[in-house]
């Protein structure tokens, strides 16, 4: 499996369930977020459950794609979904169709 499907589909499964997304990664997958690194499968298991859980309905499909680069094994996003996050970044580490390491910071505005 290519980075590029294996990027493609964690996209595609963002919108879909939890479940489609965690089939991307492993047990030792680490995911680094502003809060610290998560690590395995429970943990970031739970941050995509906090975090498409708590999005407005319209939030995922507001996100567009800024800009996509990919260099060997590592993918890098900066995207957006307006007005609930005026920028964020992705950095995929991705081996054998499966994320090993991921970043993820996001500025989103206050709550009101």
């Amino acid at each position: 499996m290519t980075i590029e499907v294996t990027l493609a589909h964690h996209l595609q499964a963002i919108s879909e369930s939890v479940d489609a997304v965690m089939s991307d990664y492993t047990e030792k997958s680490v995911l680094f977020t502003q809060s610290g690194p998560i690590v395995g499968l429970a943990g970031i298991r739970s941050f995509f459950e906090r975090f498409i859980g708590n999005a407005p309905p319209t939030l995922i499909a507001a996100l567009t794609v800024v800009q996509q680069d990919i260099h060997r094994e590592v993918a890098y996003l900066i995207w957006k979904a307006e007005p609930f996050i005026a920028l964020a970044s992705d950095t995929f580490v991705i081996r054998s169709g499966k994320i090993v390491a991921h970043t993820f910071v996001m500025l989103a505005p206050p709550p009101t």
